[in-house]
């Protein structure tokens, strides 16, 4: 006889970016930012936004996890990205100047400044602890999410019980035994008890169910992706509160 899902749930682990948090405004108003600030022009946005996805691209695979594994540290990490997104976008400066300009962006995107929370994320991860539901996370983030940014955010562990950073681990989705360390961290509890929710067919739900967990997905931003994941059999949904409201009715079954 089939039951309801939440009673059978343990654990609910969490993707972070575009699932709990999101950036404010572009990526290419933050670089814009820094270069003005030290009293240049402001570069090309989309130019630079380019740029930055095509170095990240190109860092992520010659570098992955951050650096983790070539023991780079995250700063340097970070730099090598920045500088290789300016050039990539056409804008080489002098080695004074760019260390100005990579100081500023360093630390603004190791603040909260950059980001937002969803106002759904902190009552629904108050409301799975409560259900007595241990919270986790699992990101391809480096380590200053789980030190600093998501604290500074106001997610503390008031919200979740532990994280498993990419950056920090050294795996990074959508290798399944990201999964496989959430499921350790969590007490070494089975993957049918476990829900995993977040924003990617790829890298959040394809991977989670691969190793037995259940999966769901968001479509925050309403992609066009979200038909096709839907077609593929996955249940997507439009933020956390559906969610919520999708265990609390116990329609969910295993």
């Amino acid at each position: 006889m089939a039951v309801s899902l939440l009673s059978k749930l343990r654990c609910i682990t969490v993707d972070v970016t575009g699932t709990l948090i999101a950036y404010k405004g572009e990526l290419g108003d933050y670089y814009c930012m820094a270069a003005k600030a030290i009293g240049l022009p402001c570069p090309d946005y989309k130019r630079v936004h380019e740029g930055f996805k095509l170095a990240y691209t190109d860092m992520a695979q010659k570098y992955p996890c951050f650096g983790f594994h070539a023991k780079m540290p995250n700063i340097v990490w970070w730099k090598t990205c920045v500088r290789d997104s300016f050039v990539k976008a056409g804008y080489e400066y002098d080695e004074e100047t760019f260390e100005k300009i990579f100081r500023r962006i360093y630390s603004t995107f190791g603040s909260a400044a950059p980001y937002s929370v969803f106002e759904d994320s902190r009552p629904f991860l108050r409301w799975a602890r409560k259900k007595g539901l241990i919270v986790g996370l699992v990101s391809n983030a480096e380590y200053r999410y789980q030190e600093v940014i998501l604290p500074a955010l106001g997610l503390t562990k008031a919200e979740w019980d532990f994280g498993v950073f990419s950056g920090i681990e050294g795996i990074e989705k959508p290798d399944p035994r990201i999964y496989k360390l959430a499921l350790e961290r969590a007490g070494n509890i089975a993957p049918e008890e476990v829900l995993h929710i977040g924003d990617s067919m790829r890298i959040d739900y394809a991977p989670a169910k691969s190793i037995g967990m259940h999966a769901l997905l968001l479509d925050r931003f309403k992609t066009e992706a979200a038909k096709d994941w839907t077609e593929a059999g996955a249940i997507v949904l439009p933020d956390l509160v559906a969610v919520q409201q999708l265990l609390e009715s116990d329609k969910l079954k295993c």
